[in-house]
């Protein structure tokens, strides 16, 4: 017993010792300014060492930073980074540079990379699935944060090998396939990013403002790092984040535990109360949680999802009696019943289908008030998040904001106000969707397939996942915050987009527009006959025809005793006869005239 004991002990200790070595939160961060064959970045060494020493002040368990990696030194940090990531709980890899889309894919650039041909980015630059590889053993959390959004700087350069090939603008959308993985571009796919007017970035000084702030949600962070880098660059560069979380939340820095005297405030039980509710979505889950919590804001939102679960279902009932009801009219129909009852039968059918009709537009209105009472609860929490953001921040910077007063949910209030009708809502859905060039109609009020056709364009090259048979606050709410054009300008032919309008394509002179689009040059044309030439042709032959033919010489001779000489023209020769005016043949071929 005493050596089991023994070993016991011993395994205790290098259990506790393992543990204790563990690296719970790494991170390697790149950045390369250096380039040898295109101009030199001011920004990304900078911002290497501005975002590691935020991990670092953070309390991450081991950062590395490295700058002006070339391709061998970045795969081989990528591969050291992805054995230590097996023992970590949040693997976190930040990179600033230069990064390039070849056919859909999204490539890191090294700082020695020359890209001579499109071919040559497979070999000499890094993919990003690489990176993705790196981080995939982590246990919590895999986090991937680009700020490579920039203008290719090889595009003039480069030659391609397959005239098809595709060579994109900034980076390309790109969807984990790893659960718990977010990657967060410093602009969304298809656009660039800008690199500020001082030493760091417009998204680099965003995430070390909002990534450490203790026991935020990093899908509110990452919210936060866009409204901010909206704000700061006139809102032309727009963060974006791929990938999905868990329920629960995911915060870089665990929250700091609330100060002695201090209770956790009741509302945040409500909520995830209700949050537990809300994904029930049963009548059942709505009605415990009333009978636990009867009044407040949360209550009043509860009662709301109640509403629409009953409107659901007297839709649905209703929609049974009517069919019901039109069953019964035709079997009455088809039995050739008396005309009273089918007459009878049809009003009811009549009536069931009005009644069907009323409880489909209840439904909507209900539906209406609950999504937008949801989207009130989701700003309101946001508020109250940015406040709690805000003040932590100022706390660190120690500044006067401290002392603020953080927003906090509203007291028991009374029942959402009713939202829009239906009507209202498609017609306001319509009109911001041809304010983002989604829709060319006017507002009609009648949510229509082209209107479902629009709002699919919309979630094409938005990037978002609306959903498109009906016109939702949700909707009306994410097209509000695009603050320019979304849907591309289509023009016609001859015309090119320039913005918002369509401008005539000028050609200069010896060259025209062809179906394409582009100026080409006009080939000279060889001559055609026209018809009026051929015309003209026709007419002399006929005048040539008509004219009297002219007397042709026969090719005899006529021999005398004076000589030889050719038959005249318009005579003949006649041998040994009488000729027409009578004389007798001498013996002799004679020449006769007409």
């Amino acid at each position: 017993m005493g050596a089991f004991r023994w070993f016991l002990f011993i395994v205790s200790i290098w259990l506790m010792c393992g543990s204790a070595h563990a690296e719970r939160r790494i991170a390697l961060v790149m950045g390369n300014s250096a380039y040898k064959n295109v101009g030199k970045l001011s920004n990304p060494a900078n911002d290497a060492a501005l975002v590691g020493g935020m991990f670092k002040k953070a309390g991450f368990d081991w950062v590395d930073i490295r700058t002006d990696l070339k391709a061998s030194e970045m795969r081989k940090a990528l591969r050291d980074f992805g054995g230590r990531a097996r023992d970590a709980e949040v693997a976190v890899i930040y990179y600033a540079g230069h990064g390039i889309e070849l056919d859909g894919t999204n490539y890191l650039i090294p700082t020695d990379a020359a890209l001579e041909t499109d071919s040559d980015v497979l070999d000499e630059a890094v993919g990003l699935d690489r990176a993705l590889f790196a981080v995939e053993p982590a246990k919590q959390l895999r986090l991937i944060i680009l700020d490579a959004c920039r203008d290719n700087p090889f595009a003039k350069t480069m030659k391609r090998t397959v005239a098809a090939r595709a060579i994109g603008r900034g980076l390309a959308k790109v969807e984990p396939t790893s659960p718990n993985t977010m990657i967060a571009f410093a602009a969304k796919a298809g656009s660039t990013a800008s690199d500020g007017d001082s030493k760091d970035s417009p998204f680099a000084l965003a995430l070390v403002e909002r990534l450490p702030t203790p026991g935020l949600d990093l899908r509110k962070a990452f919210g936060f790092v866009r409204d901010d880098v909206l704000k700061n660059t006139s809102y032309q560069q727009e963060p974006y984040v791929y990938g999905s979380l868990g329920g629960d939340d995911v915060a870089l820095v665990a929250a700091k535990p609330a100060p002695a005297g201090l209770q956790a405030s009741p509302q945040d039980a409500v909520r995830k109360d209700y949050e537990l509710a809300l994904q029930l979505g049963t009548r059942d889950g709505w009605t415990a949680f009333l009978s636990q919590y009867s009044e407040g804001f949360y209550s009043n939102l509860a009662k709301g999802q109640l509403n629409k679960i009953a409107a659901e279902e007297a839709r649905t009932t209703a929609t049974e009696k009517a069919r019901q009801a039109e069953d019964e009219k035709a079997r009455l129909i088809a039995d050739r019943a008396k005309k009273t009852e089918q007459d009878k039968a049809a009003a009811a059918a009549k009536a069931a289908e009005d009644a069907r009709l009323a409880a489909e537009k209840a439904k909507q209105v209900e539906e209406a008030k609950a999504a937008a009472a949801e989207q009130r609860r989701k700003e309101i929490e946001a508020a109250v998040a940015k406040a709690l953001a805000d003040r932590q921040v100022a706390e660190k910077k120690g500044g006067s904001d401290a002392d603020q007063k953080v927003a906090a949910l509203p007291s028991p209030a009374p029942s959402p106000e009713p939202a829009q009708s239906p009507q209202e809502l498609a017609k306001s859905v319509q009109s911001e969707l041809r304010r983002v060039g989604c829709l060319a109609d006017a507002d009609s009020g009648e949510w229509s397939a082209k209107s479902q056709r629009s709002l699919t364009l919309f979630n094409k090259y938005a990037g978002t996942k609306l959903n498109t048979a009906l016109a939702s606050s949700d909707a009306l709410d994410a097209i509000k915050a695009r603050p320019s054009r979304v849907c591309p300008l289509v023009c016609d032919h001859g015309f090119r987009a320039d913005g918002d309008t369509c401008v005539k394509i000028a050609c200069r002179a010896g060259y025209r527009v062809n179906d394409d689009n582009e100026c080409e040059k006009v080939q000279d044309k060889k001559p055609v006959a026209t018809r009026e030439d051929t015309k003209k042709r026709d007419d002399e032959r006929k005048k040539v025809e008509a004219a009297p033919a002219k007397p042709q010489a026969t090719g005899q001779m006529y021999c005398s005793s004076a000589g030889c000489r050719p038959v005249r023209p318009g005579c003949r020769l006649v041998p040994y006869q009488r000729f027409k005016h009578g004389t007798n043949s001498t013996g002799e071929a004679q020449e006769e005239c007409n």
